[in-house]
């Protein structure tokens, strides 16, 4: 453990605090906002130094038979449920543990084949409470789960059993209603939301195999007895739907995906759910769908009762980049001129932050339109423009020449040039090509899945970065079979983008040494104003011991996939990095003031609560690591909080 030993010398841990704040933290991300702020304050810069592990638990899904699947990622966050800390796994399990000790208190458990998912694993559960029943009756609190297999479950939080009442024997099948599905198609990853008596999901679909994917639609379900209530489609099939126009006929048609496959977000004052939604099939051409494609790669408001459009607002035209809208709108509170506007903060991989009045969707920064490089591929017809928030300013790095070639040596510099030069980029959104094209940044962002924090006191927004370049490139229809059978790698993708003319290769754009060729940091932790825009601080997030057999004397950080959660103690906790530690920062500087390392890779977002004035505060987080990302695997749960002093 990094103890702030070097800063301050080792020192006995104080008393307790005693008193103060209580807090939980009931939905994923804190709350129905996704805010990802805790007001508890017991542990603060002043003894973060004297934080330990107070429990640890395994989840037991490495000893599953068969072994689960490389790709498994243990992306979750629990949630606070009365006296109960729940969390689901990859394999279909739902836990409910004593969140003083970390002891199992009932577990639910399904069963899960192993297919190749889209996305093979579950970030997290909600809950609700039926005030139409007694006290004691049985599933008047209610824990909804999807599984990876897209099976919507409701379970009895007092006891881990199904409510009999709830679809057919306590589960409704989402993949009904989509389109023709094959196993790998389609999986249900981010935690379904619920909306006063209604329960809400979208899905995570398979990209770049076919034009014809499954549809993306976000379903809402009665949260008592499992009954459709309402389906929404982000692809407008309909004429007389005003985003049409927006799509030709036919594309409209046989076009699937779109979905939202990151966390909803719900402002159940204002009856407004916030869908992030993705790219339209496949990601990589878009001949077959010509068009801006509204509705796709936008944030959009729907009536949370009905499904109804209320507003939407699209961050990416005619997705040729798999730039997903990839993180939960956040909703938070901007103050301006003495005037409170309330806003969705919404991050996305091309490193933009859009800040949008949440009753309109209108932008509080000014939004321009820029003129992008055109395609030069056969039949495809990119949009000439996208929007760019004149602030904030990007997250990431969107311009890379082969001048700004990065390697340890000259050897290894050199060799990242000349890969760099064999590629077209002419800046961020230049098309894909049948010669290659330098996607920067790359698809797995600027931000991810983790999103963003809100700190309230600071009017700041907490988020983490990837900064990593990729090569993409179409591949002719007759080329495709023989290219892969001849190309395929550890870190190089095919995908047959079938329904087209072009199949598809990607890989992130690696030195001699399987360190990135594009320029450090590769991942950072910011935090930005949201009064006027500016940077306030910037931090690398990662450390490179694990990942090359010598030292380096800077923090280059690292990629990272996961989020961070801050506090009214003013610290920012994040996993996230691919070094697999936690981290405390200082809200206010951005300064590291604690890590310790995990047992497996931290690739989830830590949560934080208190149960009553006399105990302790515990940050806990899932480490289990992330197949994809080649983190260390694990099937840890990990609680820590402050030493007892003796």
């Amino acid at each position: 453990m990094f103890a702030a030993a070097a800063q301050f010398g080792c020192e006995r841990a104080e008393p307790l605090p005693i008193g103060g704040v209580v807090a939980g933290w009931p939905a994923y991300g804190a709350d129905a906002g996704g805010t990802r702020f805790s007001p508890l304050e017991q542990i603060h810069a002043g003894n973060v130094e004297h934080l330990e592990v107070a429990w640890k638990i395994r989840t037991g899904d490495l000893d599953a038979d068969p072994p689960p699947p490389r790709h498994m990622a243990f992306q979750a966050t629990p949630i606070l449920v009365g006296e109960l800390l729940v969390l689901p796994t990859p394999l279909g399990r739902v836990l409910a543990l004593d969140p003083e000790t970390g002891e199992e208190i009932w577990r639910f458990t399904t069963t899960v084949e192993g297919h190749e998912y889209p996305e093979y694993t579950s970030r997290g559960v909600a809950s609700w409470l039926d005030t139409v029943l007694g006290q004691e009756a049985p599933c008047r609190l209610r824990i909804f789960a999807a599984t990876v297999e897209s099976r919507l479950f409701a379970i009895d939080a007092a006891t881990g059993t199904l409510c009999s009442d709830f679809g057919s024997g306590g589960e409704v099948s989402l993949r009904e209603g989509v389109g023709e599905l094959r196993p790998w198609d389609y999986a249900t990853s981010s935690p379904p939301v619920v909306a006063r008596d209604l329960v809400i999901v979208g899905s995570a679909i398979g990209d770049n195999q076919r034009l014809d994917a499954p549809r993306g639609v976000v379903r809402a379900y009665d949260a008592r007895t499992g009954a459709l209530a309402w389906t929404w489609d982000p692809i407008p099939r309909l004429a007389e739907d005003p985003a049409h126009s927006g799509w030709s006929q036919e594309a409209a048609r046989r076009t699937g995906a779109a979905n939202a496959w990151a966390p909803l977000s719900v402002d159940a004052d204002r009856d407004l759910l916030f869908v992030p939604t993705s790219s339209p099939s496949p990601d990589y051409y878009g001949g077959e769908r010509p068009g801006d494609n509204r509705y796709a790669n936008s944030v959009v408001a729907l009536r949370a009762s009905t499904g109804e459009v209320v507003w939407h607002f699209q961050v990416v035209h005619h997705d040729l980049w798999d730039y997903d809208v990839p993180a939960q709108p956040t909703l938070t509170t901007v103050r301006r001129g003495g005037v409170d506007i309330p806003v969705v903060v919404q991050a996305t991989k091309m490193g933009h932050l859009f800040v949008l009045h949440r009753e309109t969707g209108k932008p509080l920064f000014e939004v321009e339109e820029r003129p992008v490089p055109e395609s030069d591929v056969p039949g495809e017809f990119a949009s000439a423009t996208q929007p760019f928030p004149v602030l904030p300013a990007p997250l990431v790095p969107q311009t890379l020449s082969p001048d700004d070639a990065w390697g340890l040596t000259p050897w290894d510099r050199g060799r990242c040039r000349e890969r760099l030069e064999r590629l077209r980029f002419e800046g961020i959104f230049t098309p894909p090509s049948l010669d290659g094209t330098l996607l920067y940044p790359g698809y797995s962002g600027g931000t991810n899945w983790g999103g963003v924090a809100i700190d309230p006191v600071r009017q700041a927004v907490i988020v983490n970065s990837t900064n990593l370049a990729f090569e993409v490139r179409l591949i002719p229809r007759a080329d495709f079979e023989r290219e892969k059978a001849e190309g395929k790698t550890m870190v190089r993708e095919f995908a047959p983008q079938a329904g087209t003319p072009f199949a598809m290769t990607r890989e992130p754009i690696l030195s001699p040494f399987f360190l990135p060729c594009n320029p450090p940091p590769w991942g950072t932790l910011k935090a930005v104003s949201l009064d006027t825009g500016e940077l306030l601080w910037e931090s690398p997030l990662g450390t490179l011991p694990d990942k090359i057999p010598f030292p380096v004397p800077i923090d280059f950080g690292l990629p990272n996939l996961g989020g961070a959660a801050i506090t009214a103690g003013g610290l920012v906790f994040i996993g996230a990095a691919m070094d697999g530690y936690l981290r405390a920062y200082d809200a206010e500087t951005g300064r590291e003031l604690w890590n310790d390392r995990l047992p497996a890779g931290g690739n989830a977002t830590p949560m934080t609560y208190r149960l009553g004035p006399n105990r302790r505060q515990f940050v806990v987080i899932a480490a289990g690591g992330h197949g994809k990302l080649g983190t260390r695997r694990g099937d840890f749960v990990v609680a820590y909080a402050l030493a007892l002093s003796n």
